[in-house]
């Protein structure tokens, strides 16, 4: 169980929230991860049931059918769901897209998807990523022309989580090829699912993170109202730049509950497990690894208070974000793999939670802008 007495940022209402989060993952989401990273894909019906207890998405305002809460719930869902090793897509939908509808969308497409994204019966997912393209959204070659009063939409995604079970895609597209600078041209484009010429492609296989669908996405001649158009035309890499910090935080927030529960695991492995006739918790190599990563750890949840704070206060910077994902994805390895050695043998065996958790993480410092841009951004600010 993830200790939280310690923590700063939270109230009481955040930490009750906590503990029917915490309920709800042990009897709907745990009973089934074995299965879900077997079939590579979570169950679809588990997000109205996430919807039900208000685990999706609780920043929506109550007039969009949301909560109305402030982003500490949204962190208590990441560190919950990461701590108990539930691959859920959640954050995805609740930290990332739903704030570029709430920010950016027209009154129509706010009450047409805001309510549905909350209860679950819409899954989104966000299509940057392209097959030449990664951190350098600038280089995208997704294109949406103008038709009359339709955009025709080309292109290919890859990498894209949620990428099976989604029903709405917010697609990076150039509306505009010829101007400079580029990003000028990004525009962020809404495409239902069933659109015509919209196809899913292969749910990828990857290292780790088995459950998580991602995938590619392919778009041809597919027509989509102009209304579509997410906020102003041409304005798409803007609203990608300003929705950065969350999306960096959250990733801390997750990887963070994540290191803690390997180390977690690992302190009560080496207890039981014995060598030379005596628990290997006694070697003084051990003590002295866990010792280390203890400390580590106890930095990071004040650090990630800190961000916290900052963020509800709306004073997060983008360099910041960049910092705790960079230092947060960098603790989760070290812990992961310092962990994993602890367990010798029995560490390289899927059957140990310590191996999916190490295979999961290894994508952490890749994923929302990779460590080395991190580097980049946070040293453009030196």
């Amino acid at each position: 169980m993830l200790d939280s007495h310690a923590r700063t940022v939270y109230t009481p209402d955040h930490e009750a929230f906590r503990q029917t989060v915490r309920s709800w993952l042990q009897k709907e989401a745990v009973p089934h991860v074995e299965r879900w990273e077997a079939n590579g894909i979570v169950d679809k019906d588990i997000w109205q049931k996430g919807g039900e207890i208000g685990m999706l998405c609780p920043t929506v305002p109550e007039e969009y059918g949301g909560l109305g809460l402030d982003f500490g719930y949204n962190a208590v869902i990441d560190e919950e769901v990461s701590y108990a090793g539930t691959p859920l897509g959640f954050s995805l939908q609740s930290d990332i897209v739903v704030n570029y509808l709430v920010s950016y969308g027209s009154e129509e497409q706010k009450r047409e998807w805001l309510p549905k994204m909350v209860s679950g019966e819409v899954v989104t997912a966000i299509a940057m990523t392209e097959p030449g393209t990664g951190s350098d959204l600038q280089g995208i070659r997704t294109t949406a022309r103008k038709d009359g009063n339709h955009y025709v939409i080309n292109g290919s995604k890859t990498y894209i989580t949620n990428g099976q079970n989604a029903d709405l895609i917010l697609v990076c597209a150039k509306t505009d090829t010829e101007v400079q600078p580029a990003w000028k041209g990004v525009s962020i484009i809404l495409v239902e699912a069933n659109r015509e010429g919209f196809k899913r492609g292969r749910n990828l296989d990857k290292i780790g993170q088995d459950a998580a669908d991602t995938s590619e996405l392919f778009f041809e001649d597919v027509r989509v109202p102009m209304t579509n158009c997410l906020g102003e035309e041409g304005k798409g890499f803007i609203y990608l730049m300003s929705e950065l910090p969350q999306e960096r935080l959250s990733i801390a927030v997750g990887t963070q509950a994540s290191a803690q529960r390997a180390f977690d695991d690992t302190v009560a492995f080496v207890k039981d497990r014995k060598a030379f006739g005596k628990p290997v918790f006694d070697f003084q190599n051990t003590r002295f690894t866990l010792a280390d990563l203890k400390s580590k750890l106890q930095v990071g949840w004040a650090h990630l208070d800190w961000a916290l704070a900052r963020h509800l206060r709306r004073e997060l910077t983008p360099e910041e974000g960049a910092a705790a994902k960079l230092w947060h994805t960098e603790l989760q390895w070290e812990v992961m793999d310092k962990c994993l050695q602890l367990h010798g043998g029995a560490g390289y065996m899927n059957e140990y939670p310590i191996a999916r958790m190490w295979r999961g993480a290894r994508v952490s410092r890749i994923y929302g802008g990779t460590n080395e841009i991190m580097k980049e951004l946070i040293g453009r600010k030196l």
